[in-house]
């Protein structure tokens, strides 16, 4: 096997649960090959470098093997490559947002009837 879809094989790699999925998140932009936006019928080649958006995360992989078919995640994993670089920015970013929300205000419970009633009334003046 030379060339996989691109679809088929972010769904192969066990980046995306369906394909469906894997197509909806190429065709919004956050799939991209060697730079350029990617396009779901794409072919892939051994050695092609992606760059793919999950959530708040952004991973830049090698393929470095070709699969059409879904197998368990340690088959998976052997499909492609992280960057030392991208895993390092990973990293990071989750660092940053784990200490933000540790600095987040979080109520101990939620509000009464008439706290409720108050804050409503307040948005309502208010715009």
């Amino acid at each position: 096997m030379s060339k996989v879809r691109l679809d088929k094989w972010l769904w192969a790699a066990r980046f995306f649960k369906t394909r469906a999925k894997a197509k909806q998140a190429i065709d919004g932009g956050k799939v991209h090959i060697g730079g350029i936006r990617g396009k779901s019928s794409k072919e892939l080649q051994l050695g092609d470098i992606l760059v793919v958006r999950q959530g708040w995360d952004e991973k830049t992989v090698v393929v470095t093997g070709l699969s059409m078919q879904r197998r368990g995640a340690d088959e998976a994993s052997l499909l492609y490559e992280e960057s030392e670089d991208s895993i390092i920015r990973r990293e990071e970013s989750a660092a940053q947002r784990k200490a933000l929300a540790g600095s987040r205000v979080v109520p101990d419970n939620r509000p009464s009837k008439r706290q409720r009633r108050q804050i409503h009334q307040f948005r309502d003046q208010n715009r």
